[in-house]
C-alpha cells in the first residue's frame, strides 16, 4: 500500500521538506490507512515538528500545532502536525488517533527521534484506549445516522474493531480489511470497504443489498459489547509505565537541536 500511495500523490517528500518547523516525521492517516480510500479520497498527512527552544522558553505562548490544506494536481492535500510537547502529552491522553499516526506504516519522513517515539509505542498502550475508540465510534455512527454516507458508517466499524483487537492482541492495528480477519464482523463490510472505493462521499442508500438500519444498529451494538467484554478481559495495564521516559525524550530532542 505504501508504494501505491507514494506513486500515485504529489510529490510528498518535498511537501514535508517545506515546512516551517523541521518534522520529526510525517505519515500518511485517514482512509488510505484505513485501508477504505477512494479515488477522490484527500490526502491527510501527520506528524510532529520541533519548535525552536528561543519560542519554547518566551513569554509568548506557542503556537503547538500547525495546518495546511491545498489542492496538489486535483488532489486535496491536508497536513496537520503538532510539536513534539504536545503530542507527547496527547500520547498520554490516552489517544489511539495518535498513536495510530505514529506507528502508521506510511511513512513520508523519519527520524531517529521518530524512531524512540516508535521503541516508546508498546508501552503506551493501556486498557483506557477502549474508551477513546468506544467514544469515536459513537461520534461517527451519529455522524453516518445524519448523513447515510459510507464514509462514517466503515469509521465506525474500523474503530470498534481497532479497540477489540488492541484489547485482545495489546496491537494497534488500523487496517480494516487486515482487522476483519482477526475480529468478527458482518460479511457485509467487506463490501461496503468495495463501495466506498467508487467515491468518498458515496451513501449507503445507493448500493443494492444494503443491510437495513436495524441490522447495522444490532451489528454495531454486538461490537460494542464486543469491546466492553475485551476492555474487561485485557491483560493491558491501566496506565503507561512510559511517563518518564518520553518525558525525558522530549527534553533531551529540544536540548540537542538548541
Amino acid at each position: 500500500m505504501t508504494a501505491h500511495v507514494i506513486s500515485t500523490l504529489p510529490d510528498l517528500k518535498q511537501v514535508v521538506a517545506d515546512q516551517q518547523h523541521p518534522l520529526l516525521f510525517a505519515t500518511v492517516s485517514g482512509a488510505h490507512l484505513y485501508g477504505f480510500p477512494s479515488r477522490d479520497s484527500d490526502v491527510d498527512l501527520r506528524g510532529v515538528h520541533l519548535l525552536p527552544l528561543r519560542d519554547i522558553l518566551g513569554l509568548a505562548a506557542p503556537r503547538e500545532t500547525q495546518s495546511r490544506m491545498w489542492d496538489a494536481d486535483g488532489v486535496e492535500m491536508d497536513l496537520v502536525t503538532h510539536d513534539l510537547a504536545k503530542f507527547a502529552r496527547l500520547l498520554l491522553g490516552p489517544n489511539g488517533y495518535v498513536l495510530e499516526q505514529l506507528l502508521s506504516p506510511l511513512v513520508v519522513r523519519t527520524t531517529p527521534e521518530h524512531a524512540a517515539l516508535v521503541a516508546l509505542a508498546p508501552r503506551l498502550l493501556t486498557s483506557r484506549h477502549a474508551k477513546h475508540y468506544r467514544g469515536f465510534a459513537k461520534t461517527q455512527w451519529r455522524l453516518f445516522e445524519k448523513t447515510g454516507e459510507l464514509k462514517p458508517l466503515l469509521y465506525t466499524f474500523r474503530v470498534l474493531c481497532t479497540g477489540i483487537h488492541l484489547m485482545r492482541a495489546h496491537e494497534l492495528q488500523a487496517d480494516l480489511p487486515t482487522l476483519l480477519t482477526a475480529v468478527k464482523a458482518p460479511a457485509y463490510v467487506r463490501g461496503l470497504v468495495t463501495a466506498k472505493a467508487a467515491a468518498e462521499h458515496g451513501h449507503l442508500s445507493a448500493l443494492d443489498g444494503a443491510p437495513s438500519h436495524e441490522r447495522l444498529t444490532a451489528d454495531i451494538a454486538a461490537l460494542h459489547a464486543a469491546l466492553d467484554e475485551a476492555e474487561a478481559s485485557t491483560a493491558l495495564p491501566d496506565a503507561t509505565d512510559a511517563r518518564a521516559d518520553l518525558n525525558d525524550l522530549v527534553i533531551q530532542t529540544r536540548l540537542q537541536a538548541g
